[in-house]
């Protein structure tokens, strides 16, 4: 991995998927739809001790429910989960959703990430962001960095808000043995973002000037204390999908491993801080059967560089007297 350079590659070269952004004008929040119109298997996994989600038990393996039309990653803490109701109206329209007999509803899982804390937190997406963001919606490489659900992301917080840089959505994919497998991440970690081939730190928590990276592992196995954390308010959140056909197992499986990836790119992770969850989807647009060793290399692989593509794409945020650096722009 060259951490100075996008990783090639989107979510959406995966055969079903579309994704869509809206950045709200008012400050830097906004919400992301990832789209699967003919429907996906889909499950979850939370590895974050305080997660924001909606309709995530039904993933699980045990439950009714296999397929769902559409994924939500918001920005707005709680309040963002609201964007869901607007992506169930838009695929109600389209005549897309589970057929009750009485009935149409989509199915929208959501997860957000806490942005509050960037501007007025009155500002939260809501029904019509999430309807917009569906709007938006395509098959073609969705903008990486300060859009959607990344707006407002930051990271490298763990020794405060002030010396914490821009965070970000970030996508990438691969395609190995006719299979493809891509990811999209919201990352506004609490701690720093690594590239994953070195372990240098490529954006996070900076020194007390402001012009170099502190090394928030390095600092607390130094003894350093980190500030005053509210739980909940920092999260990596994201979508890994396969053309493949899985069931909802196998998906689960899916979405575990692709916590690797965030645990090669971002550390410390799975904090008590954090809400880091992954959902995973399954197009089964490809009748190929997947080796399940290459498939959890290829998830756990795309979702790292996505998350690397998260802050390397973002760019400098300042809002209200308050500057965050992108990682670009601290190494320039």
């Amino acid at each position: 991995m060259n951490a100075g350079k996008l990783h090639p590659g989107a979510i959406t070269q995966v055969a079903g998927i579309e994704i869509g952004h809206f950045n709200d004008p008012r400050r830097p929040t906004g919400c992301s739809v990832v789209l699967a119109r003919a429907g996906a298997v889909a499950a979850v996994d939370v590895r974050g001790a305080a997660p924001g989600t909606r309709e995530t038990d039904l993933l699980a393996p045990g439950n009714l429910v296999e397929r769902v039309h559409a994924v939500l990653l918001s920005g707005g803490s709680a309040w963002g989960l609201n964007a869901a109701a607007g992506v169930m109206r838009w695929l109600e329209e389209q005549g897309i959703g589970y057929r009750t007999g009485h009935a149409l509803v989509p199915i929208v899982p959501a997860a957000v990430i806490y942005d509050l804390g960037v501007g007025d937190a009155n500002i939260r997406p809501d029904a019509d962001a999430g309807y917009q963001a569906c709007r938006s919606a395509s098959s073609q490489a969705p903008a990486q960095g300060n859009a959607g659900a990344g707006c407002g992301a930051l990271v490298g917080k763990l020794f405060g808000q002030a010396y914490a840089m821009k965070g970000g959505v970030g996508t990438a994919s691969l395609s190995v043995a006719g299979i493809t497998v891509g990811a999209l991440v919201v990352c506004n970690a609490v701690g720093d973002v690594l590239d994953p081939a070195t372990g240098a730190v490529i954006c996070g928590a900076r020194t007390s000037d402001g012009k170099t990276l502190r090394n928030s592992r390095s600092a607390l196995l130094a003894g350093q204390t980190p500030a005053h954390l509210m739980a909940g308010s920092h999260t990596t959140i994201g979508v890994v999908a396969t053309d493949v056909a899985l069931a909802k197992p196998q998906a689960q499986r899916l979405a575990q491993v692709a916590h690797d990836g965030l645990a090669r790119s971002i550390n410390p992770v799975h904090t008590q801080f954090d809400g880091d969850l992954m959902f995973a989807l399954a197009t089964g647009s490809n009748a190929a059967v997947a080796d399940p060793v290459l498939l959890a290399t290829l998830a756990a692989e795309v979702s790292a560089r996505a998350t690397v593509n998260a802050v390397m794409a973002a760019s400098d945020l300042s809002h209200q007297g308050h500057f965050w650096p992108a990682a670009n722009s601290l190494h320039r």
